[in-house]
């Protein structure tokens, strides 16, 4: 069979240009707003500030898009990504089941649905932090798997406090989609534990920062879930591999690399579903 040849787009070509122009754009608007805060006193500081919101939300950010647009390779590599493309936390749970039946196990086991992300969700959790306030369905940021963002997020939240949290985000698997290796599952999950509130290694950005040790989060997910009527866990070994090693807020992260599959297919969502013992943290 003929190889196809790659066609010529002046669009697409028009398209990476005003990709990388704005990425320079942004580096010389924070290498501006760097230089000229030195000559405005007391003002210097608010300049300053300006600096790092610029080079945390606006220049870096685009930086990263850049670099992982070229160097990324955009297929499942059992790891998410950020909305920055950087590779977010490991793919480290999968289920099998109807959206309806993950909800009610969901529920039973005491997760709680996360809010959506607004500005309203995000100034909550930062007072609630900062206040050291409860906020058991504050928002969890945006990963993305399969080119979207998660379909369900849920957290169980410690001690009262926003910034140390148990959470989960799911996403479901398109149709016809097979891990590799050829099995099926209906949605895959990645469940990391949130141990502290700091700023990104990558990206300056205010963030939780993750425990290295996600197997003990996948496996206190696992123990939440398992043990009720009509659910079946499965696990593959070494499903992951060595390249687990940081996620994209910049925390070390660690896996033995199995995939637990949960299979609540013989779940009724209809009726009261009770909830299975928990494993301790």
């Amino acid at each position: 069979m003929t190889a196809r040849r790659r066609r010529w787009s002046f669009g697409r070509a028009l398209d990476g240009f005003f990709f990388v122009f704005a990425g320079l754009a942004a580096v010389w608007l924070a290498y501006l707003s760097l230089t000229q805060s030195f000559s405005l006193g007391w003002a210097g500081v608010l300049m300053a500030v300006a600096f790092w919101v610029l080079l945390a939300y606006l220049v870096l950010p685009r930086l990263h898009r850049i670099l992982t647009a070229i160097y990324v390779p955009d297929y499942f590599m059992g790891r998410t990504r950020t909305s920055d493309g950087l590779l977010g936390d490991p793919v480290n749970l999968a289920l099998l089941g109807e959206r309806a039946q993950v909800e009610a196990v969901m529920a039973a086991a005491g997760w709680i649905p996360a809010d959506p992300v607004s500005l309203r969700s995000s100034w909550r959790i930062v007072s609630s932090t900062l206040r050291r306030r409860s906020y058991p369905r504050a928002p969890v940021s945006p990963l993305f798997l399969f080119g979207r963002m998660q379909d369900l997020a849920y957290q169980q939240e410690v001690a009262g406090s926003p910034a140390q949290r148990h959470h989960v985000r799911l996403w479901r698997c398109p149709d016809g989609w097979l891990l590799p290796g050829g099995r099926r599952v209906d949605w895959l999950a990645a469940g990391t534990f949130d141990r502290a509130v700091g700023l990104s290694l990558f990206t300056l950005q205010v963030t939780h920062r993750i425990d290295a040790d996600t197997d003990i989060e996948r496996d206190h997910i696992v123990g939440t879930i398992e043990g009720m009527p009509g659910v079946a866990v499965d696990v593959i070994r070494d499903f992951a591999t060595g390249y687990h090693s940081r996620n994209g807020g910049g925390d070390s992260i660690s896996t033995d690399g199995d995939l637990p599959i949960i299979d609540v297919r013989g779940v009724d969502a209809a009726a009261p579903v009770t909830r299975g013992p928990e494993t301790p943290r």
